[in-house]
């Protein structure tokens, strides 16, 4: 038996001029002083500033050998509303070196002059999403940063011919004047030794896109505009796996990209504010197969290098704002009703949603290459649904709202290979609460949110029952 460790809680707690009031809420992005805020900046001629975010370090085994492979250099100008910039992916030449592939990692380097807002960008491999983050907001001198992501869970993609795609939507006009400059480069690394077999399980046989296709004027993930919008797509699944795990990217934007500040709609029409994004201050996203509710990620509060002011993330960026994190949701529990050889829809909503939110995600399937079927059932289910509740207090622009939430869905199942019969059990079970007070005329608000997120995944049965 194999449990996966809980995921941490959260706690939020925030302090914004929230200005509300109708004659100071023109924009939309009320918690953004926008780029234009500046703090005395140093002469353009002085170096570049170099821009991180505090991470784990990504360690090579000791011993490994290593090769490194530019994949992509790209100019970044007017790119919104534009096709990404692509490449043709060929397999970096060490790959068929015969030595065991023990790490890859995917480096992002870039640098700007000028001003400009903070931009979201995604890279894709064969419309595999591989990472997503978040711009540095540039300085007069220039700025530089860099992302590395651990990539080896998608070693089956990383070995055959592809495409790379990078979308970053930028603007530039006669104030917004930064141009991102960017390289993407991949470096492998291999073990001295053959590993373990077990190590060699921990990856996919196969991953699957859940995401679009190019062409687009636009990244490959899909746009989430409000409360009752799903996006899906359908696949099959091929007939001998036997493990199969979601990964789902996640990012919010516009009226949600502080969608943990945002207050009832009844406050918003008592006090006939415009321009106030609403709904509240609860958001999760919800993965279906076939309509019915597998897991759901409520995610982590990444706040952008604009956000709130962008001199708090000078130069140290916000947690996850570079790199932004991926969920798993284990689905093998359902695989006796996916093996049927029929195509499957995989969909994705957000509760309570204002536009935009961008989702996609990785199918990662483990199949069984000594047998053409494997088969399956699922014991037990219960996606039981979600307890949302919001106490609303207010008096004029002043007032307290109070959301609490809870979910939990737990599913299991059994899948038989040659590797015998395999008893898997995946439970979530979150929790929230959320506070948000508004003072001063409705021009402070403060904000203390804490999610208590826990993932546990058990399986009975043969070596490859490893946790997520």
């Amino acid at each position: 038996m194999a449990p996966s460790a809980a995921a941490p809680s959260l706690l939020l707690p925030l302090l914004f001029l929230a200005l509300l009031h109708p004659a100071a809420s023109a924009s939309q992005h009320r918690h953004r002083f926008g780029a234009y805020l500046d703090a005395p900046s140093p002469d353009a001629s002085e170096p570049p500033t170099i821009f991180f975010e505090v991470d784990r370090p990504i360690r090579p085994p000791r011993g490994s050998s290593s090769c490194s492979t530019l994949l992509l250099s790209g100019t970044f100008g007017a790119t919104y509303g534009q096709p990404p910039v692509t490449a043709p992916y060929a397999p970096p030449a060490c790959l068929g070196g015969g030595g065991a592939l023990a790490l890859a990692v995917l480096e992002w380097t870039a640098d700007c002059r000028g001003r400009q807002f903070d931009r979201i960008f995604g890279v894709w491999l064969s419309s595999a999403e591989l990472l997503r983050g978040c711009t540095a907001e540039p300085r007069p001198n220039g700025i530089h940063w860099s992302v590395s992501r651990d990539v080896t869970r998608y070693a089956v993609l990383l070995a055959e011919p592809g495409e790379i795609a990078v979308y970053l939507g930028n603007i530039v006009d006669n104030t917004y004047t930064g141009v991102y400059h960017a390289n993407l480069t991949l470096h492998l690394y291999f073990h001295a030794a053959p590993p373990p077999q077990l190590q060699q399980q921990e990856r996919a046989d196969l991953i699957v896109s859940i995401s679009r296709s190019l062409p687009l004027t636009d990244g490959q993930w899909f746009a989430i505009q409000n409360a009752t919008d799903v996006q899906s797509k359908k696949l099959s699944i091929p007939s001998n796996t036997y493990r199969a795990v979601l990964e789902v990217f996640v990012s919010y934007h516009s009226d949600d990209e502080f969608w943990y500040t945002n207050p009832p709609n009844d406050y918003i029409e008592a006090n006939k504010l415009s321009n106030i994004p609403g709904n509240g201050a609860f958001r999760e996203v919800v993965a279906r197969v076939d309509g019915e509710v597998v897991g759901a990620v409520w995610p982590f509060t990444v706040i952008y290098t604009g956000g709130v002011n962008p001199l708090l993330w000078r130069p140290i960026t916000g947690i996850g704002s570079f790199n932004l994190p991926s969920y798993d949701i284990d689905i093998t529990p359902f695989l006796g009703k996916l093996l049927d050889g029929k195509e499957h829809d995989f969909g994705f909503g957000v509760t309570n949603a204002l536009d935009l939110w961008y989702i996609d995600a990785n199918l990662h399937l483990w199949l069984d290459h000594k047998s053409d079927k494997t088969t399956g059932s699922l014991l037990s289910y219960d996606a039981s649904g979600l307890d949302l509740n919001v106490n609303s207090e207010f008096t004029g622009l002043d007032g307290q709202f109070v959301t609490s939430a809870a979910r939990h869905v737990s599913a299991t199942g059994w899948v038989k290979s040659s590797y015998g019969e395999v008893t898997t059990t995946f439970y979530q079970r979150f929790s929230y609460e959320n506070s948000n007070v508004f003072t001063k005329n409705g021009n402070v608000q403060i904000v203390n949110q804490t999610i208590d997120a826990k993932v546990w995944h058990f399986c009975q049965g043969y070596f490859f029952c490893v946790a997520l």
